[in-house]
């Protein structure tokens, strides 16, 4: 257990946290609707960002006989998350709820890696989403982790993509030359840098939604 969870936590070397990949289960079918009934009422006019799918990536940092998989079911909830701040009374416009899941099969260790995340944020760009979430249960001891994930809705044929935020990036050098991962913000995330190899994600792109009136 030792060498599994060292394999999915930061390391003093590019090479070792390059091993740090764990990714998500098989796409589920369209969302639940316990949780597109959690969003806030919204008019008919509204319109919610949304990223819903699931697939297999390619990532050239482990051996080919790794099965890595990501699932995102996530929908915008904005304003719905208060935080403790001046202006935080009401949340954010790019709150959201939701799930992910990351998977990792690792066929020479006998092991497989997951871990489930309850979603807090997500933003659109066109056919770019980034969403995080924070890992409530995992055999690898990642509880209370946040993560990002980028997603990528592909057109005119080109693949979907995603992008995570262990792996190749959220590395801070300090001085003395040692390495740290600082904790993941919400909404951040890599560029989507890995290609999807089977299943795929849909993303509905929104605008930011209007501060509510007081």
């Amino acid at each position: 257990m030792k060498n599994r969870r060292r394999a999915l936590v930061l390391a003093g070397t590019a090479a070792a946290l390059v091993a740090t990949l764990i990714a998500a289960a098989p796409a589920p079918a369209a969302p639940t609707a316990s949780t597109a009934s959690a969003a806030p009422a919204a008019s008919a006019a509204s319109k919610l960002a949304a990223v819903h799918g699931g697939g297999t990536v390619a990532y050239p940092y482990v051996p080919k006989e790794h099965d890595i998989r990501f699932t995102v079911d996530a929908d915008a909830a904005p304003w719905s998350r208060p935080f403790p701040a001046p202006g935080g009374e009401q949340g954010m416009p790019v709150d959201a709820r939701g799930k992910v899941t990351v998977y990792h099969a690792m066929p020479e260790e006998n092991f497989t890696a997951v871990a489930e995340a309850e979603v807090d944020c997500l933003v659109t760009g066109g056919r770019t989403a980034t969403v995080t979430a924070v890992v409530t249960s995992s055999n690898v001891g990642w509880e209370g982790k946040r993560i990002g994930i980028s997603v990528q809705d592909g057109e005119r044929g080109a693949p979907d993509r995603v992008g995570f935020s262990w792996g190749i990036a959220n590395v801070d050098v300090q001085p003395d030359g040692s390495v740290s991962e600082p904790r993941v913000g919400t909404c951040m995330a890599p560029a989507p840098f890995t290609e999807v190899t089977k299943g795929g994600f849909k993303v509905t792109p929104a605008p930011l939604a209007p501060r509510p009136k007081p």
